[in-house]
């Protein structure tokens, strides 16, 4: 029984203290793979560093989050691109659009978005998508560009059942964090309703830590529990969970056996 975490942040500072250990227990957990989104230039650095140290286990994403698009996103934008051929990069991202924080760079999140989602189609790397109050949009940006060679995830889904069919129509996946556990989430209900087939399992480490956890720091080695909450909602083993949605993260990544 092998899991992935599909989204985790484990080379910022939150995890500077005891990154070792918290990998160790990563490991203990069955975590067998970990995919680390970027988030900004300043972060690559820190991203293959941890990926060099744990070859086998981190793999690196590149791209510009959402929250870090300002003025200057199209010079960082052009920086990045030089290296999105880089086989070290087996995805592109976090990208998407954010709504919560901070709307004044919308124009230029969405121009950020949609010109990574041509990174995607151009290297054949799955983006991660970011979609905070944003999921309506960011499905419909995701269509514009759907031309069956668009692949990615959805990360940290927490939206309806007729948003969470169409992303699966658009051929795309949902990332199900910690989110899941908590006690006001009507997120069992959706995915009771499109079923696990299209499921992968994230952290967003060290953010959204799932119950008993949450308020805490989140890290990879809480993947089972979210696996646990899928084993008892689709009412299968946690074998099945572990097979299904690690052989989507394998095919999502390209990530051999």
């Amino acid at each position: 029984m092998k899991f992935i975490d599909t989204h985790a942040h484990l080379y910022l500072k939150e995890f500077d203290e005891d990154r070792a250990f918290m990998i160790q227990r990563a490991l203990d957990s069955n975590v067998e793979k970990i995919i680390l989104p970027n988030i900004d230039l300043q972060s690559l650095t820190s991203v293959l560093e941890l990926c060099h140290d744990y070859p086998d286990l981190c793999y690196p994403a590149i791209g510009l989050h959402p929250c870090d698009v300002k003025a200057d996103y199209k010079d960082i934008i052009a920086t990045m691109e030089k290296d999105i051929l880089d086989p070290n990069y087996i995805a592109i991202g976090e990208t998407g659009t954010d709504a919560y924080w901070d709307t004044s760079f919308w124009n230029e999140q969405v121009d950020a978005f949609c010109t990574q989602m041509e990174w995607s189609k151009k290297t054949g790397k799955p983006v991660i998508i970011h979609s905070r109050e944003t999921i309506d949009e960011n499905i419909e940006l995701v269509r514009k560009y759907q031309d069956g060679k668009l692949t990615g995830i959805f990360h940290c889904f927490t939206g309806n059942v007729d948003q969470a069919k169409q992303i699966i129509d658009l051929g795309l996946y949902l990332g199900i964090g910690g989110v899941l556990t908590y006690k006001k989430s009507d997120l069992k209900e959706v995915l009771i309703n499109v079923g696990i087939d299209h499921l992968v399992l994230e952290t967003d480490a060290p953010f959204l830590s799932p119950v008993p956890h949450r308020g805490k720091r989140n890290e990879s080695s809480f993947i089972p529990i979210i696996a646990q909450v899928l084993s008892e909602l689709f009412q299968v083993s946690l074998d099945e969970v572990a097979r299904i949605t690690t052989s989507n993260a394998k095919k999502i990544f390209h990530l051999k056996e």
